[in-house]
């Protein structure tokens, strides 16, 4: 990748990037640091939550459909805001905006922290994703402004996937160290300490960087983007747990014409929040998909497999979290690899057979969740990790390198979004569709109190507080049903991530030249 570029790196023009850029010093290696461990928290705040589910569903009396929205909130208040902010942090700094989202970040943590019941948390989860959305589209043209050689720009890259990939792992970790000698509001409250010092150093580090000549804001079209967003990945989610309804069908008419008009609009104003006419490149647009349907399997897979490791093998919170850690080192091993692979293989042909290898890691996890043991789980977890960790990264670097310098800034915008998508669609579409295979595979409950009818139908979790050890065969065949589950669950997310890694394969040239150039 690097012996494409020139002599002269392309600079940014923003104010706080000169000339002095080529020479990448401690403090710009600092800044990265800073901007890596905002990305981390957010990651590690996405599926930390999926630990202290159990503790969650007896201490607030959740519901499944609660639970849900309690996982996915977040994401569907973060993917629908990004385009807006991004376009927020063009005009206003973005370091700014990183600024007071760090702080906003900090105090919904405390309005989670605290949740008397499911639905304040609910709201504390949808402003903890109103403040991400000032977070994530920053960091990403922050770090291209800070290393705009394209191969170190690699290795930073690398660094900050390293970074999303590794905190999504190690959400189970931290919840569980928690969760072990605390209440379950405590993996929100940690948030406070970790940002009060990503403050400090974006403060001291990072500059700052807006583009000269942004235009005028559309806030008509940042109204559409959310409202167009959020219907129709609400409207999935609804089809998905209660079936095809008129209330459905007309979430996904509004989110679709809303959409539609949003492009039309995009497409004549002067000053657009997206640049619909990057989405001609087919290496961007099979980028961006590619990257989308691998966040969708993973996060359907780790918001699950949290409570498979609890309330089936019967692990301890912090048990559980640290049987999570062989995906975190696996996805920190990438760092190492990521250039010699990329050089070898080239870009294109290391995204599509990095999600086809964490493929193979799903099915492995899907045959190892039937067995007793933990060895096989173990293997699986470390191959979704190599194969998660370096598509995360060569997805990134693709988006970036699908369009030119100046409009990198759009292009990483839209890689976000389809990052959240993939989160927030993950939890729903494969989430709902474990819950429902679950109920079908349970016995016949008829014998057990309705109450206990109830509770075991609502979830594993309700089931296991209700029953104790009053009926262990009841239990350990909602065990199995919730394993079975489990197993057809990472199946499907394999079938999707070779579906990915096909499209990648074929339509994402090798070189960033061949990127650029592509049209």
């Amino acid at each position: 990748m690097g012996s494409h570029s020139s002599s002269q790196p392309d600079l940014d023009p923003s104010p706080g990037t000169g000339t002095q850029l080529p020479t990448v010093g401690a403090r710009r290696w600092a800044a990265l640091a800073g901007l890596t461990l905002a990305v981390t928290l957010l990651a590690v705040d996405g599926t930390v939550l999926a630990l202290a589910a159990p503790a969650l569903t007896a201490d607030l009396a959740v519901t499944s459909t609660q639970l849900l929205w309690i996982g996915d909130a977040y994401s569907f208040a973060l993917a629908g805001l990004l385009i807006s902010m991004g376009t927020l942090a063009d005009r206003i700094g973005r370091k700014k905006l990183l600024l007071i989202g760090v702080t906003g970040f900090g105090l919904a943590s405390l309005l989670a922290a605290f949740a008397p019941s499911a639905g304040w948390l609910i709201a504390a989860r949808v402003l903890l994703g109103v403040a991400g959305a000032t977070l994530m589209p920053s960091t990403l043209s922050l770090v291209r402004n800070l290393f705009p050689d394209p191969r170190l720009r690699t290795r930073a890259i690398a660094i900050w996937a390293a970074g999303g990939t590794g905190g999504a792992a190690l959400g189970p970790l931290v919840g569980g160290l928690l969760l072990e000698h605390f209440w379950w509001g405590s993996v929100f409250l940690i948030n406070i300490p970790v940002m009060a010092a990503v403050l400090v150093v974006i403060a001291l580090f990072v500059p700052e960087s807006r583009n000269p000549r942004p235009g005028t804001f559309d806030l008509a079209g940042a109204l559409m983007s959310v409202v167009g967003i959020v219907s129709l990945v609400w409207a999935v989610k609804h089809t998905a747990q209660d079936g095809v309804d008129l209330l459905g069908v007309a979430a996904v008419t509004l989110g679709a014409v809303v959409i539609a008009l949003f492009v039309r609009r995009q497409r004549r104003i002067p000053s657009p929040l997206v640049d619909v006419s990057l989405f001609a490149r087919p290496a961007f647009t099979g980028t961006v998909v590619s990257s989308l349907l691998a966040v969708l399997a993973f996060s359907g897979l780790l918001f699950f497999f949290s409570q498979y490791l609890q309330l089936v093998k019967g692990y301890s919170p912090l048990q559980a979290g640290l049987r999570e850690l062989p995906l975190t080192f696996a996805a920190l091993v990438v760092v190492a690899i990521i250039a010699p692979l990329v050089s070898r293989l080239g870009l294109g042909r290391t995204l599509g057979l990095s999600l086809l290898v964490a493929a193979v890691g799903l099915l492995v996890l899907a045959v190892a969740e039937g067995r007793t043991g933990y060895a096989g789980l173990a293997l699986g977890l470390v191959i979704v990790g190599l194969g998660f960790g370096v598509t995360f990264t060569t997805a990134t670097d693709a988006v970036l390198g699908a369009v030119p310098p100046q409009r990198a800034g759009a292009a990483s915008a839209i890689s976000e979004m389809a990052y959240e998508l993939g989160i927030a669609l993950g939890i729903a579409l494969l989430g709902t569709l474990h819950t429902l295979m679950y109920r079908a595979s349970l016995p016949d409950l008829s014998a057990l109190p309705v109450r206990a009818q109830e509770a075991v139908t609502e979830s594993l979790a309700f089931g296991t507080t209700a029953l104790g050890a009053d009926d262990g065969t009841v239990l350990a065949a909602a065990r199995d049903a919730f394993s079975h589950s489990m197993q057809v669950t990472s199946v499907i997310a394999a079938a999707l991530l070779v579906a990915a890694g096909a499209v990648a394969w074929k339509v994402v040239p090798a070189s960033q030249t061949q990127l650029s150039d592509d049209s």
